[in-house]
């Protein structure tokens, strides 16, 4: 049985370790991490929504499906050997072992974290960056790819990926945290780990039907949706970096702050860097600023005050917005941008923290000493910083590519979806389902079920019009009279 009675006076949780040591933890503390958890499980169905509204209708609920699907898979993962492999305290600098397998002997004992929390809370808070991290690096898949093989990928790439970058940031074990490095909140295990892993995805599932055309010159198709995902993950955010203070202390309330602010300066930075392109203010591009803001303070908010917020917010969102245009001088079809927003921004946060951290700001918990960045005149510290962000982008591009080239040789783990698929849609391939009820009448939803076959049909096209999508051979495809529009409610195609 723990050992646990609470303190007479505070009643805080009064915990006696086996050789008799009494540990106190903090109630205030306690509720504040426990909600922080439940502000960054907010943000996971936020980073869904966000997706799915920047994609075509016909793939719109399929990334929604992913981000709920990812908490289970993940959170499996976390309990089975993830949190141990991150965070047990006899495992090396780069990976932990198995000291906590199935999270035994995960209870009452003081956290790696912070001896305030228990174990078994930080546990917990820690699973659901892990989930968001996981969950930020499948949209790489979105519109091409199958479900299945995606949450196997996750389930594997968690293990292989995140795990030990997080060991060695965050652990007292990891090579990185004894070097010295500093990341708050997650800007090399979280962003630049999953941006970079969303590029490798791009680079092996090669690029989407009509991608170079017209045809995929859309705008997001639901605008309200990425409205409404910004809006869990910027709530939410203020769990990850708020609660990576690991205490409802003043460096809590400082992150807080800093993370609102980097925020709104991103958003207004991107809306004004479209502005000046097409006259016209942008509910996406605010959005999408506002995204690369909160990314780039990730690392920083618990080490810059509120003119470092400031800075960090512009340099960013610029970064990120002509980051966009990496993908075209790379020919890699990122649907989603992953890499310029969470890739490049959790570089870029990575080194402006070794310019702007402070030792004063991160000293408001009353415990944590640092030497500062380089404008405190600690000019190694950018040196720390840059070979972080380095060993996190070349590990993650390297191991997820490896990982995507060995599940491709696996029977049934191919994550690129047919070219049928990718026609009707992922959401009726292979979930059945739709986003809407109504499915937009995409011309390339024109399918119909011949002889067990999927074929493109020209059910509303009159005889002797031009064929589809500039197809000469479609015609001679459709059987005479073959009648099938999947937007109509026809053409499902299993595949």
């Amino acid at each position: 049985m723990v050992n646990v009675t609470y303190v007479e006076t505070s009643q805080d949780v009064l915990y006696y370790q086996e050789d008799g040591t009494p540990v106190i933890y903090n109630l205030g503390d306690m509720a504040w991490i426990l909600t922080s958890m439940a502000l960054v499980w907010l943000m996971i169905p936020g980073v869904g929504l966000f997706y799915s509204g920047l994609l075509r209708r016909k793939n719109a609920l399929s990334m929604i499906f992913l981000s709920v699907a990812g908490v289970a898979v993940v959170s499996f993962q976390w309990f089975f050997w993830g949190y141990s492999l991150a965070f047990s305290d006899t495992g090396s600098k780069f990976i932990g072992d198995l000291r906590y397998f199935c999270l035994k002997g995960v209870l009452a004992e003081p956290s790696a974290g912070s001896s305030r929390i228990p174990a078994l809370l930080f546990c917990i808070y820690q699973c659901m960056f892990a989930i968001i991290t996981g969950v930020l690096a499948i949209g790489g898949f979105a519109e091409r790819s199958k479900i299945g093989p995606v949450l196997v990928f996750l389930f594997v790439w968690i293990t292989i990926v995140y795990c030990p970058i997080a060991n060695w940031t965050w652990n007292p074990n990891g090579w990185s945290f004894i070097m010295g490095g500093l990341d708050f909140a997650g800007g090399t295990p979280v962003h630049i780990s999953s941006g970079t892993a969303a590029f490798a995805i791009s680079i092996y599932l090669g690029k989407r039907r009509g991608y170079g055309t017209e045809r995929l010159a859309y705008k997001p198709h639901n605008t309200a949706f990425v409205i409404l995902g910004t809006v869990f993950l910027w709530f939410g955010w203020f769990g990850f970096n708020g609660g990576s203070a690991l205490s409802a202390n003043l460096r809590a309330v400082q992150a807080c702050i800093v993370t609102n602010l980097a925020a709104s300066v991103g958003g207004i930075t991107w809306m004004l860097l479209d502005w000046r392109l097409e006259r016209k203010y942008s509910a996406v591009g605010f959005c999408s600023g506002a995204i690369s803001g909160l990314v780039g303070i990730t690392p920083a908010s618990g080490f810059v005050g509120a003119p470092a917020a400031v800075a960090i917010g512009f340099v960013t969102a610029v970064a990120c917005n002509f980051a966009t245009k990496l993908k075209f001088l790379v020919g890699v079809d990122d649907t989603l941008d992953i890499f310029a927003s969470h890739g490049i921004g959790g570089m870029v946060g990575n080194v402006m923290t070794g310019l702007f951290a402070q030792a004063s700001v991160a000293g408001f918990d009353g415990i944590t000493e640092i030497p500062g960045g380089w404008f405190d005149h600690n000019y190694i510290q950018l040196g720390y910083q840059i070979a972080d962000l380095t060993a996190g982008f070349s590990y993650s591009l390297v191991m997820t590519t490896i990982i995507l080239w060995i599940l491709h040789f696996i029977p049934g783990l191919r994550l690129r979806a047919s070219e049928e698929a990718e026609i009707v849609g992922i959401d009726d391939a292979y979930l059945g389902e739709f986003a809407y009820d109504y499915v937009g009448t995409d011309p390339e939803l024109r399918l119909h079920r011949v002889d067990s076959k999927p074929h493109l049909t020209s059910g509303d096209v009159l005889a002797g019009s031009p064929p589809l999508d500039g197809d000469s051979s479609s015609q001679e495809k459709v059987p005479h009279g073959a009648v099938g529009n999947a937007a109509a409610g026809g053409g499902r195609v299993d595949v």
